[in-house]
């Protein structure tokens, strides 16, 4: 048989699925990789101005090693269908091998390649949130060698407990949409281990801090609802009614909890703040994460009101423990994923469930199902419990490597954590503006630069090195030399 013949034999033994399911499946993958920026844009309005841009960069970064990670053995020790275990999954889809046409471990309207490049973004929204617990103090190269080991040991088993077909949580019955567990619990818990094992910022740094651009904080957050749509919507598998459910319900809860989250500041604050509203956004948008295709729209509102609330109160945690929790990552995706998943305990409806066509299990204590109320509550408590005390592990391990210890230097923290060269906003290089052109270049071996340019390409104007002032004359050195002192934005 020539390799047409195969090629077409296999095509005819592979199921048929829907193309409007598998396009819709694309585009929500598509989008819930926009919240990689998102996340981005969101920690580098919410840190100081000096340490903006390392936000972006190990957002960056950590979104390509994470993809690396899943490619490489990442789907398969969470996915393999042919590990029984319960805990973790087996190297059978190592590097992709035997993931391509074959029905889902995650539902029967999509083949598995499909099914794997939607969760690996899942991956990769999860450890760009983690990551946000080096803020303004944190080296991007171990938090990078943090990531696929966190990825490995933590986030796979994770994923492999609550969605592969042979893990502890998913035969016990646990309901855990869109990631509740793995995503927002493994994320938000993860990265307050983090956070403890890096320690709190000095004092200095802690004094008066704010958010240095609140339109990056708000632009990140609209960034994440538009791409929440396609990560909750899409975890319907399929272009169907619990999808536009689990949409309405994402919709519902972020704007409820936003709501609830700026009278609760107004209350203390005695103004409106936009930052207050974002926080409270991406509150509801956490909790509708685990609950979203579970539930009707009357209890998302429910949902949305007291994620809303319990995550604005739960601010005053990291106070509590002496964690330097920069970004809030406990309080807002640890409690908030915490509350969407033990509501689904009482408000879970079988009907809403099978709007997918394809899923009949039971709902929660509104379908007479009491016992999942404590079936939920353990597998909080469990996710959490692993997640802290085994991220808390990690992180110290790696720490301890020599050339791998997970802290800036004193000076770099007084200085801020972008020390690779660029920054968010430019104008921070304020000696630049000031001491470029100031002298003639003396002599041929001075090279002029394009304004902003760090790569040494010469150009005709007057902007030259400017830190190159060993060649300049002595009269001049005076007015090319502008000591910027260092500032705590």
């Amino acid at each position: 048989m020539d390799s047409l013949a195969k090629t077409q034999l296999i095509r005819r033994a592979d199921p048929e699925y829907d193309r409007g399911d598998l396009a819709f499946i694309i585009i929500a993958g598509a989008m819930v990789l926009f919240m990689v920026p998102g996340l981005a844009f969101l920690y580098s309005g919410l840190a100081r101005r000096k340490s903006a841009l390392s936000l972006i960069w190990v957002a960056a970064a950590g979104n390509a090693v994470t993809i690396f990670q899943w490619y490489f053995w990442g789907y398969s020790l969470a996915f393999s269908s042919s590990a029984t275990n319960g805990y973790i999954g087996n190297l059978r889809n190592f590097g992709l091998m035997n993931a391509l046409g074959n029905v889902s471990p995650g539902s029967p309207l999509i083949p598995e390649l499909l099914y794997s490049f939607f969760q690996m973004e899942f991956a990769c929204v999860t450890m760009c949130l983690l990551l946000g617990g080096i803020a303004e103090r944190g080296r991007v190269l171990p938090a990078m060698v943090f990531t696929f080991v966190w990825m490995t040991i933590v986030y796979c088993p994770l994923a492999c407990w609550a969605w592969n077909v042979n893990g502890w949580a998913f035969k016990w019955g646990v309901l855990d949409f869109a990631g509740g567990g793995p995503v927002e619990i493994g994320g938000g818990v993860s990265g307050l281990a983090y956070a403890w094992v890096l320690g709190r910022r000095h004092e200095k740094e802690l004094i008066n801090f704010r958010p240095h651009n609140v339109s990056l904080v708000s632009l990140g957050t609209f960034i994440l609802w538009f791409g929440w749509l396609g990560f909750n919507g899409g975890s319907a598998f399929g272009a169907n009614l619990r999808a536009i459910m689990a949409i309405w319900n994402t919709m519902l809860a972020a704007a409820f909890a936003g709501i609830v989250w700026c009278l609760l500041d107004y209350r203390y604050e005695r103004r409106w703040t936009m930052v207050g509203f974002c926080s409270g956004t991406i509150a509801g948008l956490v909790a509708a994460t685990p609950s979203s295709g579970f539930v009707h729209p009357w209890a998302s509102v429910i949902i949305g009101i007291l994620s809303g609330a319990l995550c604005n109160f739960a601010t005053k945690v990291k106070f509590l423990l002496r964690i330097d929790d920069a970004l809030d990552l406990f309080a807002e995706h640890a409690v908030g994923g915490m509350i969407g998943l033990f509501l689904i305990g009482f408000f879970g409806d079988a009907d809403i469930i099978a709007l997918d066509g394809v899923s009949a299990v039971p709902g929660g204590f509104m379908d007479h199902n009491w016992k999942q109320l404590y079936i939920q509550f353990t597998y909080v408590v469990a996710t959490s419990a692993y997640s802290f005390v085994v991220t808390a592990l990690i992180a110290k391990a790696i720490d301890m490597i020599p050339g791998l210890h997970l802290r800036g230097s004193p000076e770099s923290e007084r200085l801020g954590m972008d020390e690779i060269g660029e920054f968010a906003t430019d104008y921070i290089e304020l000696h630049r503006d000031f001491t470029d052109g100031f002298a003639p270049a003396q002599g041929d071996h001075h090279m002029h630069f394009t304004a902003g340019d760090r790569h040494g390409q010469p150009e005709t104007g007057l902007h030259r090195d400017s830190h190159d002032i060993s060649a300049q004359p002595e009269n001049s050195k005076e007015l090319s030399t502008v000591e910027v002192k260092p500032t705590n934005e």
